[in-house]
């Protein structure tokens, strides 16, 4: 950090912030002090070292009240947000202080959430009961983002593309199938290549979801065009939308298992090469992880060190 950017951290009063977006919030600096508990002297006085801190006017005094300035937009947004971060560290902080030892955030993708993660992180959760693990699901893409800028501290999403300078390592396998309902054209098929079900209406995951953009792909080499008769953004809606009868869809082999009873449905293996796929952990750098962080990488490595050593 400059020395400039120090000076200027340090001017900064969390107080005076918090009077700041008092004040906009109600328009007023007198009922900003009714609420705050606080003379308006005080805070028109704490308001003008903010703006002599910052350098510039941030608001516009006037008799029904105050506007914000086009700086003081600014320093509004960046107020709440770190006024929001200080509020959540308290309350990270304050578990510690009942007990527990550790915290974990992790991003992953709805193909690890639905077919492995419950039983994984059930089963660490059992032994290390005072570590607290936050999980999020987001797409593929979006794992990655967070990781990289320090969102989630461990992501989980499929393949290793687009990693650039981040670590990964892998978690589990999985075989995408084709979902049909009982009694369709293709339900007898022992295996299919998925260019042989564009013919039929498809029932996708969101639209840049990797299941989807690999359906995608598939389909442009192939020369043909997905007739895509509607999105979801669950595969337990997807099963629902198949046994509608509004087309078939592709989706995890596990994670249909897992939803046995969803319907008159059945699944059909694809051949395609891209339909063998490999879910890795991200991370910045594993080696700078906390050490909750760490045990929990070795926990969830566990079942492919065990089938390497089978």
């Amino acid at each position: 950090m400059k020395s400039s950017e120090r000076n200027f951290a340090r001017r900064m009063d969390l107080t005076s912030l918090q009077l700041f977006v008092a004040v906009c919030e109600l328009g007023s600096i007198g009922r900003a002090a009714e609420r705050e508990f606080i003379a308006a002297s005080a805070i028109s006085k704490r308001l003008s070292e903010l703006e002599t801190s910052v350098g510039t006017q941030l608001l516009y005094r006037h008799a029904r009240g105050v506007d914000l300035t086009p700086a003081g937009e600014s320093l509004l947004h960046h107020a709440r947000s770190v006024l929001f971060s200080l509020d959540k560290m308290q309350g990270e902080l304050s578990e510690y202080a009942h007990g527990v030892r550790g915290h974990v955030r992790i991003h992953a993708s709805i193909s690890a959430i639905v077919q492995f993660l419950p039983e994984d992180l059930g089963s660490f959760t059992r032994a290390h009961d005072q570590v607290k693990i936050d999980l999020e699901e987001h797409l593929s893409a979006e794992v990655v983002r967070a990781v990289r800028e320090g969102a989630a501290d461990l992501g989980l999403c499929n393949g290793a593309t687009g990693l650039g300078e981040l670590q990964s390592l892998p978690y589990r396998r999985d075989r995408l199938v084709l979902i049909v309902p009982h009694g369709h054209a293709l339900a007898e098929r022992e295996a299919i290549a998925f260019a042989d079900s564009l013919d039929f209406d498809q029932v996708g995951l969101h639209s840049t979801s990797s299941i989807y953009l690999a359906m995608r792909q598939a389909a442009e080499e192939a020369g043909r065009t997905i007739k895509l008769r509607i999105h979801v953004t669950s595969l337990d809606a997807m099963c629902r939308m198949i046994d509608n009868g509004l087309g078939v869809g592709v989706m995890p082999q596990r994670a249909f298992e897992l939803m046995n009873g969803v319907g008159a449905l059945q699944s059909v293996p694809l051949s395609d090469p891209w339909a063998e796929r490999e879910l890795r952990m991200v991370a910045r750098d594993f080696s700078s992880l906390p050490v909750t962080a760490r045990l929990l990488v070795e926990h969830l490595q566990a079942p492919m060190a065990a089938l390497a050593a089978a």
